[in-house]
């Protein structure tokens, strides 16, 4: 394999190049200096985000649910989690009253606590 050249540039992206057979491949590679979401509610909603098998979450929904997460991880405010419209951002009631959720499908939901410093407790669930 040739080798392959990084440069970092302003927004904390990596840009790697590299030549193969006289062609330029050329792509960035984000990195983040940390995980924005705070905590995790349970080891299984855990292991989804490290795209590892967990058994109490139905894998058909792991893809979906590590995207979800990673949303979840993105997001600079509460208010920025309801685009897209299908995460179906609420504020959740009575006994679950400060938390919050987004959906991943008609079934499974991600529930959080919003805090000043992002999302704690994110934890997948089948929300029936």
């Amino acid at each position: 394999m040739p080798p392959e050249s990084s440069t970092r540039v302003a927004d904390g992206d990596v840009v790697k190049v590299r030549m193969t057979y006289g062609v330029i491949d050329a792509y960035r590679h984000a990195c983040h200096s940390g995980w924005v979401i705070r905590s995790f509610g349970d080891r299984d909603t855990e292991l989804v985000w490290l795209r590892e098998p967990a058994r109490r979450i139905d894998p058909r929904v792991h893809k979906t649910a590590n995207r979800k997460l990673h949303q979840l991880d993105a997001a600079v405010s509460l208010n920025s989690l309801r685009v897209p419209p299908g995460n179906h951002l609420e504020a959740l009631r009575g006994d679950r009253k400060g938390q919050h959720s987004i959906r991943i499908n008609d079934q499974w939901r991600i529930c959080f606590v919003w805090t000043a410093a992002g999302p704690e407790n994110g934890i997948i669930e089948d929300y029936h």
